[in-house]
């Protein structure tokens, strides 16, 4: 073989050799977590119950919450009947607590002076946990400092004893519970709260959570801090007015917001969750390799 040849042999197979190490050494590409939705099938996705949907209209815009009636079944009735009969058109935000929660009510109410309920109930049980059989379960195998397992629960965050046969929701960002007296069952479903800062779970199983916000969380996040004791604002020119709670079957079908929730049941949810909790995205260094339960993602979307 003329020894030009035999150069530009070795000389391409040194090249060949080159390009299959960069190859070996390239990572693979790790889709993202809005590819991974993009990529999701339509079955991945559900749409809010209108009948369990509620519309807080703040000035800034419009709160949206989805309610749990299949762990608070008598709190999401009597919010229900107070949302049809207008219980809070015209009250107020009265709470901002930093790192903590944002509160609405009446701000007047006490034992002798009460706004007109209507047909609601005036005393609930108290809705703190539920039977664990019978209820969706989807496990994170995360380990969890507040109850043996967590998971979630037709798209809550949720936690369940498997000794006792127990599942309540969590404190997460965005969930919304219902305030109470130091007795158990002194709630009504009138003075409700959403979490605004880092998940209290030391409040799971002590007050009943009601469902979560699925959209605005925002608009309550940045509201003002009160001044008061717990956040409570002291100047009731601080209040911030509530336009109007509605159920979203109230209203007519173009005024309401279509939105889509991806099911925690599904496919997509648990490669998203796994993509949070080993990030190997070229920024991350080290990926962590757990996920606490208040920190899985819970997409909503347009509905398409």
């Amino acid at each position: 073989m003329p020894s030009h040849v035999s150069s530009l042999a070795l000389a391409l197979s040194v090249a060949l050799a080159s390009v299959s190490a960069l190859a070996a050494d390239e990572k693979p590409k790790v889709p993202s977590m809005q590819e991974i939705l993009d990529a999701s099938p339509k079955t991945d996705w559900r749409k809010l119950d209108p009948d369990r949907t509620l519309y807080m209209r703040l000035p800034a815009g419009r709160v949206i919450i989805e309610l749990a009636p299949d762990f608070a079944p008598e709190h999401v009735a009597n919010i229900r009947t107070l949302a049809k009969e207008g219980y809070w058109d015209g009250l107020f935000v009265i709470r901002s607590q930093d790192n903590y929660v944002a509160q609405w009510g009446d701000a007047e109410e006490d034992a002798a002076k009460q706004r007109k309920k209507g047909t609601a109930k005036a005393k609930l049980p108290a809705e703190f946990e539920r039977k664990a059989t019978g209820a969706p379960f989807v496990r994170l195998p995360d380990s969890d400092g507040w109850a043996p397992e967590v998971g979630f629960s037709n798209g809550f965050p949720a936690a369940r004893d498997p000794k006792s046969d127990t599942a309540w929701l969590a404190h997460c960002y965005g969930m919304v519970g219902a305030g109470r007296d130091v007795d158990a069952d002194s709630s009504d479903g009138t003075s409700l709260y959403a979490v605004t800062g880092q998940s209290p779970r030391m409040l799971d199983r002590n007050i009943t959570l009601v469902g979560r916000v699925v959209q605005g969380i925002e608009l309550l996040s940045v509201l003002p801090r009160g001044t008061g004791p717990l956040g409570f604002y002291e100047d009731p020119k601080q209040y911030v007015p509530i336009t109007s709670v509605k159920l979203a079957s109230q209203l007519p079908e173009a005024e309401r917001t279509q939105l889509e929730l991806l099911r925690t049941d599904s496919k997509t949810f648990t490669t998203v969750a796994e993509s949070r909790r080993n990030r190997k995205d070229e920024w991350y260094k080290r990926p962590a390799g757990h996920i606490d339960l208040c920190n899985v993602p819970l997409p909503v979307r347009p509905a398409k």
